[in-house]
């Protein structure tokens, strides 16, 4: 039986592991937590909302312990602000199926203990490089999984492939209990998103907490610099909950009634920092000259804004434990790690990569355009404005569908006229007219207040 090494124990490695061991290999973990202290004594690793295809891939390991109690991503709105406080154009899009949003703490704690009663073994240390290379000397096959941790800075930044050299963003989250499960204006439970050009973007996700069960997950994705980017000087929740109360309010106060009622949903229920968005090469090349491999966070790091990196991580997850099960008896070398990798860029991460960084650019003309054609839809109505906005709600699911859309104005012309069955400037100038026609009424009632 071939022995395989996991290093990490997030969304990626875990599912890998437990992919693995289910295909029959040895497999030994590393943990710096153990799963007690992964529950109670850990902060949150992001939001990590996950669709149909990442959800599919726990049912078929058996990990979809929360997946009936999770409140359910049915559609996401989305609110285009020229500048802050003032509402241009907005979306609602309806999935497919629902995404859902659940607390990885709560995950990698069950999943640790899973994987040991289905024989795998679980170490808790902290891996350095020296271990890693003594580790990868006891395993046919090693791979790191570690985030933003030491080990990934072994994988070098492939410059072809990553758009930004330094953050674009900086970033905070907030669990939070108190607001109402649904928000004024959507007729499902769904993400909602400010964007607010040249400042951020603010992204309230409907989460499964691990204590105080349905709850929200406040995103912020500030603009470096910008009036949203305060959160810098938090040091506790609280702080970090005043801050979000303060941007709400200034920027998004369409919301604060909704957001009044927040409460810090636990003491480390929230996070402040920033990313660089990266791809790595897939292969580190140790003192000994032995070579590991990675997935996740560790090849591809994501800003978080369009929700990609935990699909993306379960996708490559499935991708690699399919890879090391066609290899057969033959050596885990460079070029395979290479080949691997390469193969699941091409299918699935790349066009992961482009739409997240689509979104921390301004709009494309292409996407004005489907979002001028899409207005009016209000997620119930079954019409050619709604199927655009369900088209661009299920694209964050399905990436290869979306980017050429948002970055092909000749395509987002064809989808405007299949799915309205009217010319795409007449139906990019009705949603215009309409806009121009909202933004005369509130001006009108603002000067009779």
């Amino acid at each position: 039986m071939r022995k395989i090494a996991v290093v990490g124990a997030g969304i990626a490695g875990l599912l890998t592991a437990h992919g693995l061991r289910r295909a029959g290999f040895d497999v030994s973990l590393y943990s710096d937590r153990t799963a007690e202290t992964w529950l109670s004594r850990s902060r949150p690793t992001g939001s990590a909302c996950r669709f149909e295809a990442a959800l599919a891939y726990e049912r078929e390991l058996g990990l979809d312990g929360w997946h009936s109690d999770a409140p359910g991503i049915v559609g996401a709105t989305m609110g285009y602000c020229p500048t802050p406080g003032v509402r241009l154009a907005s979306l609602m899009g309806r999935h497919e199926r629902p995404a859902l949003a659940i607390d990885v703490r709560l995950q990698s704690h069950a999943w640790l203990n899973e994987l040991e009663a289905r024989g795998g073994r679980v170490f808790i240390e902290h891996v350095t490089v020296a271990r890693l290379d003594a580790i990868a000397a006891e395993h046919d096959l090693t791979i790191v999984a570690a985030g933003k941790a030491e080990l990934a800075s072994l994988f070098p930044r492939d410059p072809r492939r990553s758009a930004y050299s330094k953050p674009m963003r900086t970033v905070a989250m907030v669990i939070v209990t108190g607001p109402a499960p649904t928000i004024d204006g959507m007729p499902f439970t769904g993400v909602k998103t400010n964007k607010l050009e040249g400042v951020g973007e603010a992204v309230w996700i409907p989460y499964f907490h691990r204590d105080a069960g349905p709850s929200w997950s406040l995103i912020f994705e500030a603009c470096v610099g910008g009036p949203m980017d305060i959160f810098g000087g938090a040091r506790s929740g609280e702080d970090a909950l005043a801050c979000a109360r303060r941007v709400i309010a200034e920027s998004a106060p369409w919301d604060a009634p909704w957001a009044r009622s927040m409460k810090l949903a636990d003491p480390l229920g929230w996070l402040v920092g920033s990313v660089t968005p990266t791809v790595r090469a897939p292969v580190a090349t140790l003192a000994s000259g032995r070579v590991v491999t990675c997935v996740g966070d560790t090849a591809v790091h994501f800003d978080p804004l369009a929700a990609q990196g935990a699909n993306n991580g379960t996708r490559m997850a499935r991708h690699i434990v399919k890879a090391v099960v066609d290899r057969g008896d033959r050596p885990f070398d460079a070029a395979w790690m290479c080949d691997t990798f390469n193969r699941f860029w091409e299918a699935d991460g790349r066009h992961a990569y482009e739409l997240t960084n689509l979104f921390l650019e301004p709009m494309t003309s292409a996407g004005r355009l489907l979002l001028l054609a899409q207005f009016g839809s209000d997620g119930v109505r079954l019409d050619g404005r709604q199927r655009i906005a369900d088209f661009i709600a299920n694209g964050f699911a399905e990436p290869v569908a979306l980017v050429p859309a948002l970055t092909d104005p000749t395509l987002a012309r064809r989808i405007i006229e299949q799915a309205t069955g009217r010319s795409w400037l007449g139906a990019a100038a009705r949603g215009a007219l309409e806009i121009a026609g909202g933004q005369l009424r509130e001006r009108i009632a603002a000067l009779r207040a």
